[in-house]
């Protein structure tokens, strides 16, 4: 086959491909669930599970939204928080704010264990320690939660009759680096999962879950294991959310952000930072990397390429990642345009990191906060 009539057919499959995506992005707009905030909440056992490490800057702000979050709530709650070894000065200015507030108590961690992962850990000892009923909340420190999320987000627990949601918070993102690379968070499931029939599917395979935010009954939580039954996954909250089903649960991303904040990352050395340490595992296996990045290059990647060569179908793929990028961020509040338009950009971006993920982890360089990713990981 001559390269003509190659790239003419890389372009209509890769026409094809966006515009699915596209059509799922539109679909799951429409059906995303999304915590109501004049919800009402039975007034069942709640706790709060946060765990810290090396978090000074971030923590009272957290406890003070999370404080006011807790005084909406109307049946019984607890603020567990666990400082996980933190070195900054974490510990002790959490015994400060806990003696301003009987709701906050504040365990400090033991060494992680072999084969476990710091985080994991983290998140086992403070569920160790809350009630065996209602329902748990794990949330990071660099969330805020608006006053009626714990509310709204146990309501549409309740009523979807779902054992796990992941209320997704809104993701700020302010320097280029952040803006280029953190919407694809929300519109890689946005445009790739069915959340209609993920919710419904006992399929671990689809799932998607943030580890921001996490609601979750605590009989299905215990029942699939707790944080144990994932201890050595680098994405700890998708792992759980597919634990939840393999043991008969079911679970579901939902729009958060309308109940809660999230600033992950500042500037590209905290972008590179945390993406190293996880996108070689994002996709199961070498080969499923590799397949998954030239997909997303070929469907996004080669059409604007073309267009800037005169193609008409190029133009016509271009313009179809586009509108799902937008699509995407309206639906679950990120910045649409212009940052949209560079979505190509995004994606040769995000090759850039997985890349450079792949070769930490085969070089053995993989650490997060202070501590090394063992090759026991997965």
């Amino acid at each position: 086959m001559r390269s003509a009539e190659v790239r003419r057919v890389a372009l209509r499959a890769a026409s094809v491909g966006a515009a699915a995506s596209l059509a799922l992005t539109l679909d799951n707009a429409r059906r995303i669930r999304r915590p109501d905030p004049t919800a009402i909440a039975n007034p069942e056992p709640l706790n709060v599970l946060l765990p810290v490490r090396d978090e000074m800057d971030e923590i009272t702000g957290c406890l003070t939204a999370l404080r006011a979050a807790a005084d909406r709530w109307p049946g019984r709650i607890r603020l567990l928080v666990l400082d996980d070894e933190s070195t900054d000065g974490t510990g002790r200015l959490l015994d400060e704010l806990a003696r301003t507030d009987e709701r906050i108590e504040v365990l400090h961690g033991t060494p992680t264990p072999s084969g476990w992962l710091g985080k994991s850990w983290a998140c086992e000892q403070l569920s160790r320690n809350a009630d065996h009923d209602g329902v748990l909340v794990f949330v990071d420190a660099d969330v805020r939660l608006a006053p009626d999320a714990l509310v709204a987000s146990v309501a549409l627990l309740r009523t979807s009759g779902l054992d796990l949601i992941s209320p997704y918070p809104r993701q700020h993102a302010t320097g280029p680096a952040e803006r280029l690379v953190q919407p694809l968070v929300q519109w890689s499931w946005m445009s790739t999962l069915p959340l209609g029939l993920a919710e419904r599917s006992a399929r671990p395979s689809m799932s998607a879950a943030n580890g921001q935010l996490l609601v979750v009954d605590a009989a299905a939580y215990h029942r699939a294991g707790g944080h144990a039954a994932v201890r050595a996954d680098v994405l700890e909250d998708i792992a759980l959310l597919r634990a939840v089903k393999r043991s008969g649960g079911r679970g579901v991303a939902a729009d958060g952000s309308a109940v809660a904040d999230c600033h992950m990352y500042h500037g590209w050395r905290e972008v590179r930072a945390g993406y190293r340490k996880s996108l070689w595992s994002a996709f199961g296996s070498l080969p499923g990397t590799v397949a998954v990045v030239a997909l997303l290059n070929l469907l996004y990647v080669v059409p604007p390429i073309a267009a800037l060569r005169g193609s008409r179908a190029g133009v016509l793929g271009y313009l179809l990642g586009v509108t799902s990028r937008a699509v995407s961020a309206r639906s679950t509040g990120g910045r649409g345009w212009p940052d949209a338009l560079v979505h190509p950009m995004s994606i040769l971006a995000f090759t850039a990191l997985t890349v450079d993920s792949v070769l930490a982890r085969r070089t053995g360089q993989l650490s997060w906060k202070g501590r090394a990713i063992s090759e026991t990981t997965r």
